[in-house]
């Protein structure tokens, strides 16, 4: 058998900067190779577990699997970085390889019957092992995986789970890339006055950008990039070009030819509703909350349909105030979709007296990083340090230490901020290597985590900032909030680090952490005019923070839509045409034709790129129940960086991963569950 390390150390022994990747030795044409060699060992490593003669222990079962797979783990880790991130198209073809490959090993392992035989063993007796709560976790974690990967199916139902897993697989890899390869194709070049009426300096920068991207110096690119995208279709006056480019966003997926995504989609749930029945469940959708906060699909829509009738209400009152303004320039159009952030905006700067384009200048990326940092400082005693000339996955890619109070390095963190053609869409955060405490094989024990957040910001032009808007600042602040639970992690076992929570729960810490962008001491610190260094004036940061809820039926219209047609795909059993049922779903609601889904099915890469947020997407909003309670904590001392509380925020929430339950690490912190109001008085659907 080839040795991974040997063969491919540059994927499988990370000795540069503080246990980094050496990025720059990585080479596409190794992951082939690497992958067959790192799977093969693997295999034996799981062969050595099952067939231990030894009576099974927590440590000869539970913590050898916890340990095995290290290169597999590593070459995996960059391999997806590099799909997701910057991809090729030698790495999207191998993608179509080793997606279903990866579905191939593991559900191999799920149903390994002399290693299921030792986890039971260990899972029946465990009230007699001694065991601590986080090892009782880890030890539900593995046998629950096991039975949902199919380990007590009798032969055949194994054999036809593991090749509907293989298929999904690749149906997803398969999905994500036509997504990409829809927004990489369209864009609309730009030159005159007349077609630019509308767009501020710093848009038209980053269309300029784009456009030399694309060969077309001198001109301006409207790009399907939502950091170009967005902003067009607010401030373009011209009202045909906004058709245009919005019917092109919401098509992506659905354009006939090799990348429509329409029968991807109709396979994907045919396939995961069997799935489901054979492994017992009622639908999908129960199958995949069995294990989160929610636990059923009538807890998720009571919540949804609860939300939606208020956003609802809330978008017909901003509709006819739209319609007015449309009005008032003489014009005898409906509000449609391509019409919405324009006027919303003209809306904002007439009731507010500010438009994003003022706001803007305040925002830069460069000071939005460093409020990111100031804050888990505060709150975390944490700080950074950018490693100047470090070599990571693409030139724009920026290195950071994480170092506590004390100095002592306790992760290492990567920034990967501006759009390329390159990555898909959209803004995440993800791991090289998880948070833990065992000791591993090379003689090492324990790892510091090594955490990225990628974002589609626009890349400003040679020597001028990057500005963002105020939904930017709040990604990257979402996103460091994600990576802050990686990196803060404080557990022994790596499948309870981190983001190793349900999938309901991994959106607390993120969206938690954006309430402290808009905290006034941080925006008068961090607000700084690009050109004149001056901070914002207080009249203007008075009128950012009486606005927060403004077009608060719009934004919730199009979240709670998208979430109330994922739920429907998955608890109403086959689906014969996917698009007939997103029809029905949203004519059922009385959806607004002024308003589409925040991600219509043929792109709603969430839902299908994978199943991470299948019959999921709905977490964003049960975690927003959490987090607006949780932050309304904070402000119930009077100080946003309360001491007390901050340690109970690390201590309950952002370091112990997945080794409590969600619903008691909660109440440790909060003392209580909560109700969805303080939520609904956040997105300012309700008044008191």
């Amino acid at each position: 058998m080839t040795s991974t390390a040997a063969h491919y150390p540059a994927l499988t022994e990370w000795n540069g900067t503080n246990g980094l990747p050496r990025f720059e030795a990585v080479r596409d044409e190794d992951f082939a190779g690497a992958f067959d060699s790192a799977l093969a060992a693997h295999d034996l490593e799981i062969d050595a577990i099952a067939d231990d003669a030894q009576t099974p222990s927590f440590a000869n079962t539970i913590i050898a699997l916890e340990t095995a797979g290290d290169e597999l783990s590593r070459v995996s880790a960059l391999f997806w970085n590099k799909a997701g991130a910057h991809t090729n198209p030698e790495i999207q073809a191998l993608e179509r390889d080793v997606a279903p490959k990866m579905s191939r090993h593991y559900s191999k392992i799920g149903m390994n019957e002399a290693l299921f035989k030792r986890i039971n063993t260990l899972w029946e007796n465990r009230d007699t092992l001694g065991l601590t709560g986080e090892e009782l976790r880890v030890l539900e974690r593995h046998w629950k995986g096991f039975v949902r990967a199919g380990a007590r199916l009798a032969k055949p139902h194994q054999e036809r789970l593991a090749a509907i897993n293989e298929e999904l697989a690749g149906l997803g890899a398969k999905f994500g890339q036509n997504v990409l390869a829809d927004e990489k194709s369209w864009k609309l070049f730009l030159s005159t006055d007349d077609e630019l009426a509308g767009i501020p300096d710093f848009l038209r920068d980053a269309m300029a950008g784009a456009a030399r991207e694309h060969g077309e110096d001198g001109k301006f690119a409207v790009t399907l990039s939502r950091s170009i995208i967005e902003p067009f279709l607010t401030f373009s006056e011209r009202r045909d070009l906004r058709e245009q480019a919005f019917k092109a966003w919401v098509a992506r997926g659905e354009n006939g030819g090799e990348t429509d995504n329409r029968e991807t989609v109709k396979r994907t749930l045919a396939l995961r509703e069997e799935k489901a029945k054979l492994l017992g469940y009622a639908g999908f959708a129960a199958y995949k909350l069995d294990d989160t906060m929610a636990k059923t699909p009538d807890a998720v829509n009571t919540l949804l349909t609860q939300v939606w009738e208020k956003a609802v209400a809330r978008a017909s009152e901003e509709e006819a105030e739209l319609a007015t303004l449309i009005a008032d320039e003489g014009k005898n159009h409906d509000v449609m979709p391509w019409d919405w952030r324009h006027y919303s905006e003209k809306l904002r700067a007439k009731k507010f007296s500010f438009s994003e384009a003022e706001l803007k200048p305040y925002l830069q990326l460069e000071k939005i990083i460093e409020a990111s940092f100031d804050v888990a400082e505060r709150l975390f005693g944490i700080r950074a340090f950018e490693l100047k000339g470090a070599k990571a996955y693409h030139p724009d890619v920026r290195t950071f230490e994480i170092r506590d109070e004390k100095g002592n390095l306790t992760a290492m963190f990567l920034g990967d901020y501006f759009a390329r053609p390159s990555k898909r869409s959209g803004a995440w955060m993800s791991s090289f290597q998880s948070q833990h405490k065992l000791p591993l094989k090379n003689g090492v024990t324990g790892e510091l985590p090594i955490i990225y957040n990628v974002c589609n910001f626009a890349k400003p032009s040679e020597g001028k900032p990057a500005l963002l808007s105020l939904d930017d600042a709040r990604t990257l602040f979402h996103e460091f909030g994600h990576a802050l639970h990686g990196m803060l992690s404080n557990v022994t076992y790596p499948s309870v680090s981190g983001t190793g929570v349900s999938r309901d729960f991994v959106e607390l810490p993120s969206q938690l952490y954006e309430h402290w962008l808009t905290v006034p001491e941080i925006l008068e610190k961090y607000a700084l005019h690009y050109e004149t260094g001056a901070p914002m004036p207080k009249a203007l940061l008075d009128k950012v923070l009486s606005a927060q809820t403004f077009n608060a039926g719009f934004n919730t219209v199009e979240f709670t839509s998208s979430a109330l047609v994922d739920m429907a795909f998955h608890t109403r059993g086959e689906v014969a045409d996917p698009m007939a049922v997103q029809g029905e779903v949203l004519a059922a609601l009385n959806m607004p034709k002024s308003i589409v889904m925040r991600h219509a099915t043929p792109h709603f890469q969430h839902v299908f790129s994978g199943d991470g947020y299948s019959a999921g997407y709905y977490s964003y909003m049960w975690s927003e129940v959490l987090d607006a309670d949780a932050f309304a904590a904070f402000e119930e001392t009077g100080n946003a960086f309360d001491a007390d509380l901050a340690r109970k925020l690390k201590d309950n929430i952002y370091s112990v991963g997945g080794s409590v339950d969600a619903e008691e690490t909660y109440k440790a912190f909060r003392g209580k569950m909560p109700s969805p109001d303080a939520m609904l008085k956040k997105r300012g659907l309700v008044t008191a």
